[in-house]
This record gives structure tokens, sequence and C-alpha cells, in this order.
């Protein structure tokens, strides 16, 4: 008896335990916090037009503007000068920069101007004899004539008989055989052809060079050039000799360069037109990216804003009462960072900071000096 007592008290109280939890829960109140509208603050200004100067920018690497690829157009081997021939090594104009071994074919040159003096030599005594008014130029030549030297011109011939003479003794023939090897000896030797630096060497002293072989790259280092890329709405705006101020990366060195050359041919792949600024500053190098700003034009009755705040291409926010609007605008000129417009109405103010989240009629707040203040 007692354990069925016990059993209907213990399922008494589960079933008391149950409803309490029930009412527990069912009396618990959610507590909903009420919603605070949140009016963002905007930083405005108001549109005066005026004069904006349209600067087109571009850039692109410095180029030498005179520069020589050396070839070997003999085979020999280098031989060592007064200067090593290194990457960085300077020449004056007219200095050598390459000598390559021909004592071998130096020999074959004295061979030929031998038999050209032994030549000139022979007809002496008939030309004595047969043609005394012609001899005295003809011995004049032969006594300056200098093994050791370049072989001179021949002497002019004046007359139908005097070009028989010479001709037929075999003289001019044997003068051009020389003149021929010569010119090829004068390539054992290269030359500076203006003061320059060394800005590439592939070969060393003692290295056997082969007709053809590229040897080095020699440039002028007092000119520099710099192509860029200028959009075909603007070519016919840039004049050669217009002046241009050029930059380098970081903006801390400024250089004055003018518009030496403009290409008149259209890349049809991107519509622009090359551009070749000169320019000379010893603290340039070639290879070094620099950016340029040529002026274009002025664009009357424009301003000129941050290209994030354009939307759409052709639309822009305004501050009405308090609240965003859209107008339509008329862009005129793209930069990396800016844009310049037109259409803009004196007076209008305009949304001088991107703002996320923006929409037509948002409701904002215009920041101004006192809340400014406040704030500080």
């Amino acid at each position: 008896m007692r354990k069925i007592i016990l059993s209907v008290l213990g399922v008494l109280l589960i079933i008391a335990a149950v409803f309490m939890a029930k009412y527990i829960v069912n009396s618990k109140t959610a507590y909903k916090p009420k919603a605070e509208k949140v009016v963002k603050t905007v930083f405005t200004e108001v549109v005066e037009n005026g004069t904006v100067p349209i600067v087109v920018e571009a850039n692109g690497n410095l180029m030498a503007k005179s520069r020589v690829e050396l070839y070997a157009e003999v085979q020999g081997v280098f031989r060592g000068g007064s200067k090593l021939f290194k990457t960085g090594q300077q020449y004056s104009a007219g200095e050598t920069i390459i000598r390559i071994d021909a004592a071998e074919y130096a020999a074959s040159v004295q061979s030929f101007k031998s038999n050209l003096y032994n030549l000139l030599t022979s007809i002496m005594p008939d030309m004595r004899l047969d043609y005394p008014d012609i001899f005295p130029k003809w011995e004049a030549y032969l006594n300056g004539f200098d093994m050791d030297a370049t072989t001179p011109a021949l002497p002019e011939m004046t007359s139908e008989k005097e070009k028989f003479f010479i001709s037929g003794r075999g003289i001019i023939t044997s003068y051009y055989n020389v003149k021929n090897l010569e010119q090829r000896l004068s390539k054992y030797r290269i030359t500076a052809p203006f003061k320059g630096i060394l800005t590439e060497a592939l070969v060393t002293e003692g290295t056997l060079i082969r007709s053809g072989q590229k040897l080095g790259e020699f440039i002028n280092t007092d000119v520099y050039e710099l192509e860029v890329a200028i959009g075909k709405t603007y070519s016919d705006l840039l004049e050669i000799g217009e002046g241009v101020v050029l930059s380098n990366l970081d903006g801390t060195h400024t250089y004055k360069g003018k518009v030496a050359r403009i290409n008149g041919n259209v890349d049809q792949a991107t519509q622009t037109i090359k551009a070749y600024i000169e320019v000379n500053d010893d603290r340039l190098r070639e290879g070094m990216y620099l950016e340029a700003r040529l002026d274009a034009r002025e664009e009357a009755d424009a301003i000129e804003i941050d290209r994030s705040l354009l939307l759409e291409n052709d639309k822009i926010f305004v501050v009405r009462d308090t609240i965003l609007d859209l107008i339509d605008v008329k862009p005129v000129f793209f930069t990396n960072r800016t844009v310049v417009l037109k259409d803009v109405p004196n007076g209008t103010v305009i949304m001088a900071k991107p703002l996320i989240g923006a929409y037509t009629g948002m409701a904002v707040k215009v920041f101004n000096d006192s809340m400014a203040k406040n704030n500080g």
C-alpha cells in the first residue's frame, strides 16, 4: 500500500513540475529594443565652375637617344687596350673601344700597297718621255707615297690619253684593290662615335671574335628619350618643342623635357599615338621609369572631382535639404584619380567624399566646422 501511495505522489509531482515549467516559459516576455534611425554624415562642397587645365599624364621608361650595337665585321683575337672592355666603362668620341688583332691582315695590305708602288715606279720613265706635261704631278704623288699611311687619292686625270695610259698599266685596278683592303683593315678597330658609356659587354680580352658576332652596346648618356602613348583625342594638341614636366615614380625629383617627335601612325589596338620626349639631366639613367605631364588644353566652365564620386560614368550625388539625389553630368576628361565635368550648375552642393551605402533619397547630415570642433 505504501509503494502505491509513493508512486502516485511521484507522478503528481512530475505533472506539477511540467505545468509549472510551462507557466514560467509562457509568462516570460521578450524585450525588443527600439531601433534608432542612423543619419550618416557627408562631406560636401559648393560648385564653382571655372577653367580647368587638361593635363595628359603618361609614363614610360627612358631610352638613350643615341645608341650603337657593336658587331664584329671581321674575325680575330680581341686585344686589350688602355681601358677594360667592361660594362659601365666610359669612352670619349673617337677613342678605341675594341681592337682586334690585325697583324696578318695588315701584312697583306702592305703587300698590295707595295705592288701599287712598284707599278707607279715602273711607269715613270715612259711617262717622262711620252707625257712630260703630266709627269710632275705623278712624280709628286710617288714621292709623297707613304707605306705606313693611308693610300692617298690618285692625281686627277685630265685627258683621255692620260686615262688610257694609267689604266692600261693596271694602276687604277691596283689602287682600288688597296683601298678596299684598307677599308676592311679599319674594321679591326671599333671607335666610339660619340662620348658615352658601355652598357653591355659580351666578350673579354683574348676572346676569338667571329664575323657577325655581337660584342656589346654603347649609348650616349647626354640625351635621353621617353616614349609615351597619348590618346588620339589629344594628339592634335601636342606640338614639337612643347615643354613637358617629368617626375620619378616617388615624385621626389622632377625634370624638364620637350616633345621631340610625334608618330603619325595610330596604334590600331589601343587607339593611341606615340610621342617622344627628349630630356637631359645628369641624374637620369637608361631604363628609369618616369611619369610625364603634358599640358593639352584648358576646359572652360568645368570642375574637377575625385573619380570615385562619378557613378555610371555620367552621374554624381548632390545634397538637397539633407537628402541625397543624383544629377546627370558630362565627363570631358579622365585621369587615374580625377575626372573633369561639365554641365554642373554653379552653387550646387555636391558630395565631396564617397559615402558607403549611399542611395537616392537617403537622409544625411552635412559635415561643417562646428561638428569638427565638437568632435575635437
